[in-house]
């Protein structure tokens, strides 16, 4: 039997982008049996959008998320929980950013993954971005799976969820499920285009780096990894400004802000940065697996 899934997108001031995933979602071979769309505090009209394709088709959902908070990566997160109980009892569930767009068998070929392999609990496509006018990848390292449309199998996300409220939640949920022996992938022929460049919304280029800073200490970063990743993304972005990721990095642990409370998460974490495993990650990030 065919497996089903649900799609679930937090938008919060996306009038153009959710018109033109509402197109890539509608053309897909395979339906979802739901698509909550979940309003996180527009200032535009993105409400009347949902609204208008939830009364156009019984299967769309339109809702809006209570409340704010401060927290870095917190809001999107809460809208994704609360869309996910209205969803119903899919064998999938996806968070689907609403900035992205898909060719129509997107889903289905995702649904032929997850039905391949009962163990693979997170699963995505790899990211294009358009880059002088031409759709390029941008690889991932180990067996990340981008927020943007990241999926779970339900049945891990009963044992790795709720998505914890913070930056860093899509590494942590990542990390769990690793942990609890499932598997994680980016289908390498699967791919979906992202219309924003990723940390676009995210404030300036140095508050970005200073959140990831941060971000890396909470999950438990090596202090090694964190100095060769600081140097590689520099490089590779042609940005300076990523060696305050480092700083952020250093300060966070200098203050001793909390980190991820699951030890064997963290112990796990360490084993995937360890030294050895270093030029894997610089060919995984080049798109040389």
């Amino acid at each position: 039997m065919r497996l089903t899934y649900a799609l679930v997108t937090p938008a919060k001031d996306e009038v153009e982008n959710l018109e033109r995933l509402a197109s890539s979602v509608l053309a897909q071979t395979v339906i979802p049996s739901r698509w909550v769309i979940v309003d996180n505090g527009s200032s535009d009209s993105t409400p009347d959008v949902a609204n208008a394709l939830a009364a156009a088709h019984e299967w769309i959902i339109a809702t809006s998320a209570p409340g704010t908070t401060t927290a870095p990566g917190a809001p999107v997160v809460r809208a994704f929980n609360m869309g996910r109980e209205l969803a119903g009892q899919p064998d999938v569930i996806v968070k689907l950013d609403a900035d992205v767009s898909f060719e129509p068998d997107y889903f289905g070929r995702l649904l032929d993954e997850f039905e391949a392999d009962p163990k693979l609990g997170i699963a995505g496509g790899v990211c294009f971005e358009l880059e002088n006018g031409e759709w390029v990848p941008r690889y991932v390292t180990g067996d990340h799976v981008r927020g943007a449309t990241r999926a779970y199998r339900t049945e891990c996300f009963r044992e790795i969820g709720p998505l914890p409220e913070v930056v860093g939640w899509d590494g942590v949920d990542e990390l769990k499920a690793h942990v609890l022996g499932w598997r994680t992938a980016s289908v390498p022929t699967l791919r979906f285009f992202h219309h924003r460049a990723v940390g676009a919304r995210d404030g300036s280029r140095a508050s970005r780096w200073l959140a990831e800073g941060r971000c890396a200490h909470y999950m438990g970063y090596g202090a090694l990894y964190m100095l060769v990743r600081t140097v590689g993304r520099a490089g590779r972005d042609r940005d300076l400004a990523a060696f305050a990721m480092l700083w952020s990095y250093a300060a966070a642990a200098f203050r001793r802000e909390p980190r991820y409370a699951d030890e064997a998460v963290r112990r796990h974490l360490r084993r995937q940065q360890s030294v050895r495993r270093l030029p894997l990650r610089v060919r995984e990030a080049l798109g040389r697996r």
